[in-house]
C-alpha cells in the first residue's frame, strides 16, 4: 500500500467503505451533487437491531490499499455505487456492461452494488430491479438518500453474516492464513502443520474477527478478539499483525471513551445506540490489557461465545493506555519497509486522539516520527498533501509556528523544479495560511500596538516569498502591496543595504502598477487592507497655524482637539509637521498634503527632499478652505515610491490625537503691516505679528510710519488702534506713543490692494535724576557731582556708546547698565466683509522696544542773592552725558555749547517760584531735545 489516508482516524476502524464513482460521460458539477446527497447517508440505524453502520464514501480510492483488506478490514471496499447518464435505451446495454467492468476492479472484495441512471425514461426505466435505480433527471431525484439507506442496509446484511461465519469457523485445524500482500511469497514451503504456524493462524483471525466485530456495531466482543489476538501474536512473535491487533485494541477503547469521535468538527458524528450504552461501562484509568481465560479457545482457537470473556474482564483500555498501545504498535510497523503507510496513519490517529486528551508534547513525538518514515517515491502532490496535513495537525495540537512551517513547505513544493506547471497561485494561498503561525497579520494596524512579535528574520523570508510568488502570479498590485507591507511593518530590522534594495524593487513595481490606498480583495474573500507609509518620513510632532493670528496648537490630546482659533474662509491655513528620515540614502517625498474633512478645502501640496538619516525636519503644508463651517483635519498624504498613502493621526505613534477640528469663520479683510523702521524680534513676553526697535535720548521724539495694505479680497470697513504700556518701573512723563487716526479712517472703506499710513509719535521723557550708576562713573571720570569741578578743564571722555552693538543686548547692558527701556504694544482691529456681519474682526499687533539713555544731567545747582528780592542768581553745574555736540538754551539767556562728555557752570537770573524751560540741540546730527526742570527756591 502505497497511498496513505491522511485523513484516518481512530474511528474509521467501525467504518466500511463504499466507493461513488462517475461513469461514463458525468457533469463534474451534477456528479458530485448526488455525491454531497450520498455521502450524507453517513451512518445507518439497523432495522431490528440497537447496532449502527458507519459509512465511509471515496469518490477516489486506490485499487493497491484494497489489497490490505485482510489486515485491517475498514480498508477493504464493500459497496460501489455508479452514477451514469443514459438518454436513449439504446446506451443502456452498453452502460450496463460498463457498470459490470466497473465491478470487476473491486469484485474480490465487494458485499453490493448500486447503479444510478439519469435521464433514461421508457420501458428500461420501468424495470423493477434492486441494483439499478432510474431517475428523469439529476434535479428529479428525490429518494436517492432512502435507496442509499437500503444499500447500506444489505451490505450490513453480507457484513453480519460473514462475522457469523469466521466466529463460528469448524474446519478444525485448517484456519486459513490470512495475510498483507508483500507476505505472501514468504509463506511459500511453510511448515503449516506446526504449531507456531497454527498459532499465528489463529491470532490473525482473532484480530480479522474484530475488525468484523467493530464494523458490525459489536464493540464489546472487537474488545475481547483484540485482546485475544494480541496474546496469541504475541507468543510468537508475529509482529505486524501484533501491531495491527494492538491498533484494533486502540480504536475500540477510544470509540468507546469518545463517542463524538476524534476527527474534529468536520467528522464528527453522533454516537451509536451501543456505544452510547457502553458508556457507563467504562472502567477506571489505568486497568490492566485484559485476563483472559484460556479455557474460553476452544481447539481451532475461535469461540463462538465471548459472553464469558466480557463478563469476566475489563476489556477496554484506559486513555493513557490507549497511548502507549499505540506507541507499541507504531514501534511493530516500523520493523517493516512495507508498512510504512499503515505505520504513518496510526501516528496520525494517535495525534488525533493525544490532541482530545491535550497531551502537545506527546502528540508532537509521534509526529516527529512522522515526518521521518519513508514512504518511497512520492509525487509532489502527495508530498504537498502530506506536509499540509502535518501542518494541520500541529495546528491541533497548539504548535502554530511548527504548523507554519510545514505550510510552507507544502507552499515550495507547490513550485518545485520538478513540477512543469508550478502551482503558485497554491503557493501562495499556502502562504497566506502560514502568517498567524509566524505572529503576522496583513494589517499594519496591528504593528502600532506594542513591541514586535514574531522572529522578525523569518517574517522578513515570508514576505519576500509572498512578494516573489505574487509576482509570478502575474499580479504586481498584490507584489506592490506585500512590498509596501514589508517596509512599512520590517523597517526596524532591515540592514542598510536591505533598505536600499527593497526601495529599487518598490521603485520597479511601482513604476508598472502604482499603489495605492485601495483594499485589494483575494479570490478567497481576504481583503488585503492598504498600506501608508507613516514612517516614510517618520512624524515627531504636528502643529496647526493660521498665518494671520497669533496662535498655533499642538496636537497631544487624547480625542479629537478644539483649536482656540479660527480660520478664515478663502485664506491660506498653515500646518507644520516635524518629520525626520530614517533611510541610509535622501528621501523624496512627492504630492504631500492635508486629510481633512467637513468644509470644502482646496489643499495645496507640497514636494520635499530629506536628507539620510536627518534630525527633525520641518515641513509646511498649507490649503485653503473654501467655505464657512468647522473642518477637521485628520492627517496627510503623501506619495513615496510610487506609492500613494493617506496617514492618519490616529494611526500615528506619538500623536495621541485622533485630529484637530478648526472654526473657518466667513471672509475678512486681511491688513499687512509695513512700517519706516526695519523690523526686530519679538518682545519676549508678548505674541506680535511684527516689531520694531530704536533708541533715543531722554527727551527725544522720533516718529514712526505704519503703512497698512489690504491684501485680502474683502473690503476694509472698519479700523481701531490702541496701545498697551508693558509693566515698567520707570516714571514716564506725558505720553509715550501719540497718533492721530482721523486722516487714516477718511480713507474708509479700503478696497483691495489699497493702503493707508498712519504716523505714530514715540516720544522718551524719563527720570535720570536718581542714576547712581552714572554718577558714580563721572566721580570715577574726576568730575565733582556735588559742587565745582575738581579738575580743569571739564572735558573727559566718557565711555562712548558703541553704534554696532545689537539693542538690548547682554553686552550692551553691561556696559551702559544706565540705559533705560520702554516696551509698548500698538493693536490695530479691523473687520470688514461677510464676517463682519457675523460679528467677527482682526487683531494685528505691532511690538515697540525703546532704549532711552540719559542726555543732559544738573550735577550741582546753587543760588545767589540777587539785586533784586524778587529774584536770584541760579547756578547750574550742566554735564553732556552724550558723544555729541549739545546747545543749551534758555528763555531770555544766551545760548551755551557743550562738547562731547563737559561739564560747564551756567548762570540764569531767575524769578522765584518761576519755571525754567531748558531747551539743547544736538549739533551733529540735528536732532531736538526738550527737557523741563522744575525748580524753586528750595532746590539746593
Amino acid at each position: 500500500m502505497s497511498v496513505p489516508d491522511y485523513m484516518q482516524c481512530a474511528e474509521d476502524h467501525q467504518t466500511v467503505v463504499v466507493v461513488v464513482q462517475p461513469m461514463g460521460i458525468v457533469p463534474e458539477e451534477q456528479f458530485f451533487r448526488i455525491y454531497k446527497r450520498i455521502a450524507s447517508v453517513s451512518q445507518v440505524s439497523i432495522r431490528d437491531s440497537q447496532r449502527v453502520l458507519f459509512i465511509r464514501f471515496r469518490h477516489h480510492y486506490p485499487p493497491e490499499n484494497n489489497e490490505w483488506g485482510d489486515f485491517q478490514t475498514h480498508r477493504k471496499v464493500v459497496g460501489l455505487i455508479s452514477v451514469t447518464s443514459c438518454n436513449t435505451a439504446k446506451e443502456w446495454p452498453q452502460t450496463s456492461d460498463r457498470f459490470h467492468g466497473q465491478k470487476e476492479v473491486f469484485g474480490s472484495t465487494l458485499y453490493d452494488s448500486r447503479l444510478l441512471v439519469f435521464g433514461l425514461q421508457g420501458e428500461v426505466a420501468e424495470q423493477q430491479r434492486t441494483d439499478v435505480a432510474f431517475y428523469p433527471s439529476y434535479d428529479d431525484c428525490p429518494d436517492v438518500e432512502k435507496r442509499v439507506e437500503d444499500f447500506v442496509e444489505s451490505i450490513f446484511i453480507v457484513l453480519e453474516s460473514k462475522r457469523l461465519d469466521r466466529a463460528t469457523d469448524k474446519s478444525g485445524d485448517k484456519i486459513q492464513m490470512l495475510c498483507v500482500p508483500f507476505e505472501k511469497k514468504d509463506f511459500v514451503g511453510l511448515d503449516t502443520d506446526s504449531r507456531h504456524y497454527k498459532k499465528r493462524c489463529q491470532g490473525r483471525m482473532r484480530k480479522h474477527v474484530g475488525d468484523l466485530c467493530l464494523q458490525a456495531g459489536m464493540l464489546q466482543d472487537a474488545l475481547v478478539h483484540y485482546h485475544m489476538a494480541v496474546e496469541l501474536l504475541r507468543s510468537v512473535n508475529d509482529f505486524l499483525w501484533l501491531g495491527a491487533a494492538l491498533e484494533g485494541l486502540c480504536s475500540a477503547s477510544v470509540i468507546f471513551h469518545y463517542p463524538g469521535g476524534t476527527a474534529g468538527k468536520s467528522g464528527a458524528r453522533k454516537p451509536s445506540v451501543s456505544s452510547a450504552a457502553d458508556a457507563g461501562k467504562r472502567h477506571r484509568p489505568g486497568a490492566q490489557e485484559v485476563l483472559i481465560d484460556p479455557g474460553a479457545l476452544t481447539s481451532s482457537g475461535i469461540s463462538a461465545d465471548t459472553s464469558a470473556e466480557i463478563g469476566r474482564a475489563k476489556n477496554c483500555l484506559s486513555q493513557e493506555d490507549i497511548i502507549e498501545k499505540y506507541k507499541e504498535a507504531i514501534s511493530y510497523y516500523g520493523k517493516y519497509k512495507s508498512a510504512g503507510v499503515i505505520e504513518l496513519e496510526a501516528c496520525i490517529k494517535a495525534v488525533r486522539v493525544l490532541a482530545i486528551q491535550k497531551r502537545a508534547m506527546e502528540a508532537s513525538e509521534f509526529l516527529q516520527n512522522a515526518v521521518y518514515i519513508n514512504l518511497g517515491q512520492l509525487s509532489e502532490e502527495e508530498k504537498i498533501q502530506r506536509y499540509s496535513v502535518l501542518s494541520e495537525l500541529y495546528e491541533l495540537i497548539g504548535f502554530q509556528r511548527k504548523s507554519a512551517f510545514f505550510k510552507r513547505v507544502a507552499a515550495m513544493q507547490c513550485v518545485a523544479p520538478t513540477i512543469p506547471e508550478p502551482g503558485w497561485k497554491a503557493c501562495y494561498k499556502l502562504l497566506l495560511e502560514t502568517l498567524p503561525g509566524y505572529s503576522l497579520s496583513l494589517d499594519p494596524k496591528d504593528f502600532s500596538k506594542g513591541t514586535h512579535r514574531g522572529w522578525a528574520a523569518v517574517q522578513l523570508r515570508l514576505l519576500h516569498e509572498l512578494v516573489y510568488a505574487s509576482r509570478r502570479m502575474g499580479n504586481p498590485g498584490l507584489s506592490v502591496r506585500h512590498l509596501s507591507f514589508l517596509l512599512q511593518t520590517m523597517l526596524d530590522f532591515l540592514s542598510d543595504q536591505e533598505k536600499k534594495e527593497v526601495t529599487q524593487s518598490l521603485e520597479n513595481y511601482t513604476s508598472k502598477c502604482p499603489g495605492g490606498m485601495e483594499v485589494i480583495s483575494l479570490p478567497d474573500g481576504l481583503k488585503l487592507p492598504p498600506v501608508p507609509f507613516t514612517k516614510l518620513p517618520i512624524l515627531n510632532a504636528f502643529h496647526s497655524l493660521c498665518i494671520y493670528t497669533v496662535c498655533c496648537f499642538s496636537l497631544m490630546c487624547v480625542c479629537v482637539c478644539v483649536a482656540d482659533f479660527q480660520w478664515v474662509q478663502g485664506d491660506v491655513c498653515e500646518v507644520q509637521l516635524m518629520v525626520y528620515n530614517p533611510m541610509p540614502f535622501e528621501l523624496r517625498v512627492e504630492n504631500m498634503g492635508l486629510l481633512t474633512s467637513g468644509v470644502d478645502f482646496e489643499s495645496l501640496p507640497a514636494a520635499l527632499s530629506l536628507p539620510a538619516e536627518s534630525g527633525l525636519y520641518p515641513v509646511t503644508l498649507v490649503g485653503v478652505p473654501r467655505t464657512a463651517g468647522n473642518i477637521t483635519i485628520n492627517g496627510y498624504h503623501t506619495s513615496v515610491f510610487g506609492v500613494s498613502s493617506d496617514c492618519l493621526l490616529e494611526g500615528l505613534v506619538g500623536v495621541k490625537s485622533s485630529g484637530c477640528m478648526v472654526e473657518v469663520v466667513p471672509s475678512l479683510p486681511r491688513l499687512q503691516l509695513c512700517t519706516s523702521l526695519p523690523r526686530s524680534a519679538h518682545l519676549s513676553s508678548e505674541d506680535l505679528s511684527t516689531s520694531v526697535s530704536l533708541q533715543l535720548f531722554n527727551g527725544e521724539t522720533q516718529q514712526l510710519t505704519i503703512t497698512l495694505e489690504n491684501i485680502g479680497t474683502e473690503t476694509l470697513n472698519t479700523l481701531e488702534l490702541t496701545s498697551k504700556t508693558l509693566s515698567t518701573k520707570e516714571k514716564l512723563f506725558g505720553e509715550f506713543l501719540t497718533w492721530d487716526l482721523q486722516d487714516a479712517l477718511s480713507h474708509l472703506p479700503l478696497k483691495s490692494g489699497q493702503s493707508v499710513s498712519i504716523p505714530v509719535n514715540i516720544s522718551a521723557k524719563l527720570d535720570f535724576s536718581g542714576q547712581e550708576s552714572l554718577l558714580n562713573d563721572l566721580n570715577d571720570d574726576g568730575i565733582s557731582v556735588t559742587g565745582l569741578p575738581v579738575s580743569s578743564p571739564l572735558r573727559q571722555v566718557l565711555k562712548p556708546r558703541t553704534e554696532n552693538k545689537p539693542v538690548g543686548s547682554d553686552a550692551s547692558k553691561n556696559e551702559f547698565n544706565h540705559v533705560k527701556t520702554l516696551e509698548a504694544v500698538l493693536t490695530f482691529k479691523y473687520s470688514g466683509g461677510a464676517g463682519q456681519v457675523e460679528g467677527y474682526y482682526r487683531e494685528l499687533s505691532l511690538g515697540v522696544r525703546v532704549d532711552v539713555e540719559p542726555s543732559v544731567f544738573f550735577t550741582r545747582v546753587s543760588t545767589l542773592p540777587a539785586t533784586s528780592t524778587r529774584q536770584c542768581h541760579l547756578l547750574l553745574d550742566v554735564f553732556n552725558s552724550t558723544e555729541h555736540e549739545l546747545t543749551l538754551s534758555a528763555k531770555n539767556n544766551q545760548d551755551l555749547v557743550l562738547h562731547a562728555s563737559e561739564c560747564q557752570r551756567y548762570t540764569h537770573t531767575h524769578t522765584h517760584s518761576h519755571r525754567l524751560l531748558l531747551h539743547w540741540r544736538d549739533v551733529t546730527p540735528s536732532v531736538q531735545l526738550i527737557e523741563v526742570c522744575r525748580l524753586s527756591d528750595g532746590i539746593t
